[in-house]
């Protein structure tokens, strides 16, 4: 959607500061672990994971996210005390934009850690823009990396991925924060917010997954349940919204464990309007509270877009709702055994209205 993001709690991000240096660079989700130099090794989703980032056209995606990129940019630049002759350790680098951004800004020196192919063009872009003297890049594992310091004054990332905690790099910052950061030191974001809506849309509910029943005559609902399971990351038109937002989790990167993102969280989502609930919705914001001015952005339906978009979970009931009934529930999220960087989702509730009465236990995985 295109509508402007509304007055909020949040400096805004589009707020014309001094122009970000796009020639140079993005910033993208941070890195863990790194490609196996042995070719004939299988490999990991991790190393697929790493190997998408190797490509410019994903940088080229996130640096154009003008929330997300502008946000940053002004946190930095706009509260140059944080920085001034602080060492920063930037995780998951990428191109190097946030570090770019911190030189730029009096850090005394970057230290930015980056897994994937792109560290190298990384340290060129540092080079031709001047910062080889105070930005530092590293290539490797966070958790395998010996920084050349004991201990930095701030760490900033943008660790953030679908749904919040999809793709799991949130335990790599409090990896780094756990074993570098000084007592008093800042985390940049420093607090994460999910939040749960609930929506009709027949019309995409009816085309992408109903369609399965029938193709051409022939019954392939098997194809059906798979794509129930899958969330579907698209961009919700805020008039489709039915009830009201909830929030579902919120996270504090300064104090909280690794394993407190794994949680369930109860819902309660009040209809607004007499209408049809075909799929819940999760989106997320993000806030730096320690800004002159606190500054953030969100990715809900009312919010500016960005590529995080929203997350939408079908339900197999279409739920008739009337104003003031509501939908009580529970939504569970928890890392995949088999790969932490996916996520399991369990979704229950229960609607006891005028017109429909259905309980229901859901389950879905971010893949």
């Amino acid at each position: 959607m295109t509508d402007a993001m509304p007055p909020s709690k949040f400096e805004d991000a589009d707020e014309t500061i001094e122009e970000a240096a796009t020639a140079t660079s993005n910033m993208e989700e941070d890195s863990a672990m790194c490609e196996p130099h042995d070719s004939s090794t299988d490999k990991t989703s991790a190393d697929y994971y790493f190997d998408s980032y190797s490509h410019f056209g994903i940088h080229e995606e996130m640096l154009k996210d003008v929330v997300r990129t502008k946000t940053y940019q002004n946190v930095i630049y706009k509260n140059k005390f944080l920085f001034k002759d602080k060492i920063v350790l930037d995780v998951g680098a990428g191109t190097g934009i946030l570090s770019l951004f911190c030189a730029k800004a009096g850090a005394k020196h970057v230290y930015a850690i980056e897994c994937s192919q792109m560290a190298d063009m990384a340290q060129e872009i540092v080079k031709a823009n001047g910062f080889s003297n105070v930005i530092t890049v590293l290539k490797g594992k966070v958790e395998e990396i010996d920084l050349p310091v004991p201990q930095v004054d701030i760490i900033i990332s943008e660790w953030m991925g679908y749904f919040l905690l999809y793709e799991n790099m949130l335990n790599t910052v409090l990896y780094a924060r756990d074993k570098w950061l000084v007592s008093d030191g800042i985390v940049l974001p420093d607090n994460a917010t999910l939040h749960l809506t609930a929506i009709e849309d027949s019309e995409y509910k009816e085309d992408k997954i109903e369609f399965w029943k029938n193709v051409y005559g022939f019954d392939m609902s098997c194809i059906r349940k798979q794509s129930m399971m899958e969330p579907l990351v698209d961009t919700v038109d805020q008039n489709q919204i039915v009830t009201n937002c909830q929030l579902l989790k919120s996270m504090n990167i300064s104090k909280m464990t690794s394993g407190d993102a794994s949680f369930t969280a109860p819902f309660k989502l009040v209809a607004e309007r007499d209408d049809y609930i075909h799929a819940l919705v999760a989106y997320f914001d993000v806030a730096f509270t320690v800004c002159h001015k606190m500054t953030g952005f969100s990715t809900g339906p009312r919010s500016k877009n960005t590529h995080w978009k929203q997350t939408v979970l079908y339900l197999e009931d279409v739920l008739t709702i009337c104003q003031g009934e509501f939908v009580v529930g529970t939504m569970t999220v928890t890392q995949n055994k088999k790969n932490p960087r996916d996520i399991d989702i369990t979704l229950k509730y229960s609607l006891n209205g005028r017109r429909c009465n259905v309980s229901r236990t859901q389950e879905y995985k971010m893949r």
